[in-house]
């Protein structure tokens, strides 16, 4: 069997310059992000046990993850003796057959939604319009980039990178309103009355889901809109599509994160709608649910002794927020439905390395560890970055991918590794460095190196070697 061609957008190094350049997209984003982990600063100081709950928050998903098929199957056998009907897909296209299936059974051509990554992931709502399907999304900001024919660029605020003007043009343009101003209560207003009308009328009603508790089959929805709490509750039908890492073992795990998810996503204590269903109850809410359990690569994910830990995350988008590389570029750049640090650890493991973007985006990252000292399941994002940046070095020397870029890479490595090995050699190379500097040094910086070091001064200043070197002035000092 011939290997399939796999498409791949433009890699991450590509794209983060154009973004750069973009100086209103850059406040848009600065602004929304430093309001944002400014405000869970001081939520999180308000929990004396902050740090023994993400440790408990982490206990419990390492759990998971060393038990996930113990876990689905009671997830299974729970949510059938709800009521529910389970259904397994292996990829998107097998979970989107399911989905598109089951709304035609009903004889629906709309279905109302609630934000879902997963959904976003395995491109739902493009394989139901080829069907005949209308999606509508129901949140704010999904709603806002549906009307744009845009993309989304965060975890959480999926319109991050418009601000008020950009969203009144963007209503008064898509849904015909000739007066409106660009407060926000007007902007929710006009929204909240277009959507009020469709939730009435929508027999299906579409969800994911932020926790499934294995020993109940309950599922957990937690939104600051009231638009989940429409979708799961006024359609005769509910289908939730579920990745297979957001199971919880019991009801008492939810303790734990609802109160680390508010804190770390919305900076708020408590999120205003908190939606929990069990299968199906005669004469309320929906009276028929399906749930759609969804690998699409996380066995694979799982599989990796370091890289499983990626599916510990509860998408709070915590590590965007504090991050100065998604704070510059936004989430366009990485080409992914997840963005930022966890996107950059990830998607490469769901795609697979053999896609050039995906296989870019370790890269996309300082280590400065920032993300890591603010997730609220302590997943080490700069170890897996680290360790996915060696199995992609990997795959392209089997693969020959890349040779250019990995023996230009190879070769630094190997001359820094040399110079690191004694001090003699490591001081030597300083002098050198010294020496060729100087015709690079302007008025006390770098601003401009040769060839691939050229890269690195694009985009920045360096400064120079001193003069004196601290060996040197230690001996000097004796």
């Amino acid at each position: 069997m011939s290997k399939k061609k796999i498409k791949s957008n433009p890699t991450f190094e590509k794209s983060a310059g154009q973004y750069l350049s973009n100086t209103q997209l850059r406040r848009n984003i600065g602004h929304a992000t430093q309001t944002i982990r400014g405000k869970r600063d001081q939520v999180t100081a308000e929990l004396h046990d902050w740090e023994e709950l993400r440790e408990a928050g982490r206990l419990i998903k390492e759990k998971v993850m060393n038990n996930l098929d113990h876990y689905l199957l009671q997830l299974e056998e729970s949510v059938k003796k709800a009521g529910g009907v389970v259904h397994w897909a292996s990829d998107a296209d097998e979970a989107n057959r399911i989905v598109t299936n089951l709304v035609k059974e009903k004889g629906e051509t709309e279905v109302v939604k609630v934000k879902s990554m997963t959904t976003d992931e395995i491109k739902m709502n493009e394989a139901l319009k080829k069907e005949g399907i209308s999606a509508l999304e129901t949140d704010l900001a999904e709603l806002i980039v549906q009307l744009a024919g845009d993309e989304p660029s965060h975890i959480l605020v999926p319109a991050i990178h418009k601000n008020r003007s950009e969203i009144r043009g963007l209503f008064k343009d898509k849904l015909n309103l000739e007066h409106l101003s660009d407060k926000p209560a007007d902007l929710a207003e006009a929204a909240r009355l277009y959507l009020r009308k469709n939730f009435l009328k929508a027999n299906v009603g579409i969800s994911g889901g932020n926790f499934a508790v294995a020993d109940t089959g309950t599922i957990a929805v937690v939104e600051s809109e009231g638009n989940g709490r429409m979708c799961t509750t006024l359609p005769d039908t509910l289908i939730t599509i579920l990745g297979i890492e957001k199971i919880i073992p019991s009801w008492q795990d939810l303790e734990v994160f609802m109160q680390l998810l508010p804190r770390s996503s919305t900076a708020e204590r408590m999120n205003p709608y908190n939606t929990f269903w069990t299968g199906t109850t005669d004469g309320d809410g929906p009276q028929e649910f399906h749930i759609v359990l969804l690998d699409n690569g996380r066995t694979n994910v799982l599989a990796d002794e370091t890289g499983r830990q990626t599916l510990h995350c509860i998408r709070c988008s915590a590590c965007l927020n504090i991050c100065p590389v998604y704070e510059r570029t936004g989430g366009h750049a990485y080409h992914s439905v997840y963005p930022g640090p966890i996107g950059a650890i990830l998607t490469p493991q769901l795609k697979g390395l053999d896609d050039k973007s995906a296989a870019s985006l370790p890269y996309a990252s300082t280590l400065c560890g920032a993300c890591y000292e603010v997730c609220p399941v302590k997943i080490n994002i700069p170890e897996v970055l680290v360790h996915l940046r060696g199995r992609v070095v990997r795959n392209n020397k089997e693969n020959g991918g890349f040779k250019e870029k990995t023996n230009s890479t190879h070769a630094g490595m190997v001359v820094m590794g040399q110079a690191f090995k004694t001090r003699r050699k490591y001081e030597m190379l300083q002098k050198l460095g010294r020496m060729s500097q100087k015709m690079f040094v302007k008025d006390g910086t770098i601003s401009k190196l040769p060839g691939e070091l050229s890269k690195w001064t694009s985009i920045r200043d360096l400064k120079p070697i001193p003069k004196q070197t601290f060996r040197e002035w230690w001996r000097d000092r004796s």
